[in-house]
C-alpha cells in the first residue's frame, strides 16, 4: 500500500491527512515543530480536526507497523518514504495584491529533493490556471533531476474546505481531480474516491481543475460586491439594505447574498490569482477587479459611518473609545487569515478612537503576529462610546449590549443579527 505525505498541516492539510489515515499510512508534514508535537499529542488549535479520528489514526500508526494511520513529522527523511505527496501550503497575495508563490515554490523545492521515480505530487493549493505545470513542475524537475511523465507525475485537486463548517465537510463536498496523464488522472481520482463520499469530478486537464477553483470564489466575490455596492447606495437613500434584500428575496430566482466584510483565505484572495493570469495574457478583467475594489472599500465605509453616527449623537471623537466584537473572518471559527475586521480597527484609530477588540475564538498571539493588534479573550469590564458587532459568534448573540454602552453610545451591526431596537445602524 502506498504511503501518503500531506505537506502543510493547517486548515486544509490536517483534515485531509486524517481522512486518508483511515485507509492509508499518512505522514502529516509541517515545518513547524511545535505544530507537529501538538498533533502527535492528539490536539489541534485550528478546531478543524475530528479529534477522535486524529487519535485513532495516531494509535493505528503505532499498532499496525504503519500499514495505516497518522503521524505528524518535520523530518525530511521520513517525508522521503512516501510515494504520493499532497501539497496544501498557503498561496497568499502580497501588499500589491499579486500572487505570492513563495510557500508553493519552497514546498516544490523541498519535494524535488526527496521524490523518487514513480512518485505522484498532487497540488491542492489555490493557484491560477497553468501554475502547476508552468511554475511548480520546472522546480520539481530542477531539484530532482527527474522528468515529468517519465519519472514522476503531478495532479491538481483544489481544496474545498470551509473553515468552521461542521455540515459541509471535506468528505461531503464533491472533489475535482486531474492528472498529468490520463492514467495518473484516473489513479488520483480513485485515490480521492476512497475518502470523498460525495464523489469526484475528473477534470479534462490540470488547467481546467485550477481554473474551476479560481472561479468558485471569484463568483462569490463578485456577487457579494454587488450587494455591498447596494449597501453604499441604500445608505445614501436612507433605507435598510437588509430590508430591501428580504423583499427581493421573495422571488424564487433571487440570489440571497448579504453585504459584509469579505476576508478569509479564499474569497478575498483567489480573484487576484485569476486576474493576474488574465493580465499576463493581455486582458484586463474589469468585473473581477471592480468587485475587489468595492469589497475592499467596505471597512472604510463602516468606520466612517460609525464616526458620523457618533457625531450625530454629539460624541467627541478624540479620546472616545470603541469595542469591536469579533476579529475572525467568519463566525464560530478561530481562523483570522486575511480578516478585514482589522481594517475597521485601523480606520477607527485613524479618527483618534481608542479601540478594543474582544473575540473569545481567536488566538491573541496569532492576531498579534499577523496584524500587530492586541485583542481581548475576556470581555473588558468597562463601557464604550461605540460598539461594532463585526462577527456573529454565538456568544455575541446573547450578549447584553446595554451593559457595554456609555450614555448615547452608538451600536453598529455589520452582520444584521442584533435586535434592531438596539442598533443605530447596520450594513
Amino acid at each position: 500500500m502506498k504511503k501518503i505525505a500531506v505537506i502543510g498541516q493547517g486548515y486544509v492539510g490536517l483534515p485531509l491527512a486524517i481522512e486518508f489515515s483511515q485507509h492509508f499510512p499518512v505522514i502529516g508534514f509541517d515545518i513547524n515543530k511545535e505544530r507537529v508535537d501538538e498533533l502527535n499529542s492528539g490536539q489541534d488549535r485550528t478546531l478543524e480536526a475530528d479529534l477522535e479520528k486524529l487519535n485513532q489514526g495516531i494509535q493505528s500508526a503505532k499498532a499496525t507497523n504503519f500499514t495505516k494511520g497518522y503521524k505528524a513529522s518535520c523530518d525530511l527523511g521520513e517525508l522521503a518514504t512516501a510515494q504520493i505527496y499532497i501539497v496544501t501550503v498557503p498561496t497568499p497575495i502580497d501588499k500589491f495584491n499579486a500572487p505570492d508563490l513563495a510557500p508553493l515554490i519552497k514546498a516544490s523545492e523541498m519535494l524535488g529533493k526527496v521524490i523518487k521515480k514513480g512518485d505522484i505530487i498532487i497540488y491542492e493549493s489555490t493557484v491560477y490556471p497553468g501554475c502547476t505545470e508552468e511554475d511548480c513542475v520546472p522546480v520539481l524537475e530542477k531539484f530532482s533531476g527527474l522528468e515529468l511523465n517519465q519519472d514522476f507525475y503531478v495532479g491538481y485537486s483544489p481544496e474545498r474546505i470551509v473553515p468552521g463548517d461542521k455540515v459541509n465537510t471535506l468528505t461531503t463536498i464533491m472533489k475535482v481531480t486531474s492528472g498529468s496523464t490520463p492514467e495518473i488522472a484516473e489513479e488520483i481520482d480513485q485515490l480521492y474516491k476512497t475518502i470523498i463520499t460525495a464523489g469526484t469530478h475528473k477534470a479534462t486537464n490540470i488547467k481546467v481543475a485550477e481554473a474551476s477553483k479560481a472561479i468558485e470564489n471569484a463568483q462569490r466575490d463578485v456577487n457579494i460586491s454587488f450587494v455591498n455596492e447596494l449597501a453604499l447606495i441604500f445608505d445614501r437613500i436612507g433605507i435598510d439594505t437588509n430590508d430591501v434584500l428580504e423583499a427581493a428575496g421573495t422571488k424564487f430566482n433571487f440570489l440571497k447574498y448579504k453585504p459584509g466584510l469579505v476576508g478569509g483565505h479564499c474569497i478575498s484572495v483567489d480573484p487576484y490569482y485569476l486576474a493576474h493570469k488574465a493580465v499576463q495574457l493581455g486582458y484586463h478583467p474589469n468585473v473581477i477587479l471592480s468587485g475587489r475594489r468595492v469589497n475592499d472599500s467596505v471597512a472604510e465605509f463602516i468606520a466612517s459611518k460609525v464616526i458620523k453616527l457618533m457625531i450625530k449623537k454629539q460624541k467627541t471623537i478624540d479620546y472616545s473609545n470603541a469595542l469591536i466584537l469579533g476579529v475572525t473572518f467568519k463566525e464560530n471559527c478561530p481562523d483570522v487569515r486575511n480578516t478585514k475586521v482589522v481594517d475597521v480597527y485601523k480606520e477607527l484609530q485613524e479618527y483618534g478612537v481608542d479601540v478594543d477588540i474582544y473575540d473569545p475564538w481567536a488566538n491573541p498571539e496569532e492576531v498579534m503576529h499577523e496584524y500587530g493588534v492586541n485583542i481581548c479573550k475576556e470581555l473588558p469590564q468597562k463601557t464604550y462610546d461605540a460598539i461594532i458587532l463585526a462577527v456573529a459568534h454565538n456568544e455575541f448573540l446573547t450578549l447584553d449590549i446595554n451593559k457595554l454602552k456609555n450614555d448615547q453610545a452608538v451600536v453598529y451591526d455589520i452582520k444584521a443579527c442584533l435586535d434592531r431596537d438596539l442598533v443605530d445602524g447596520r450594513l
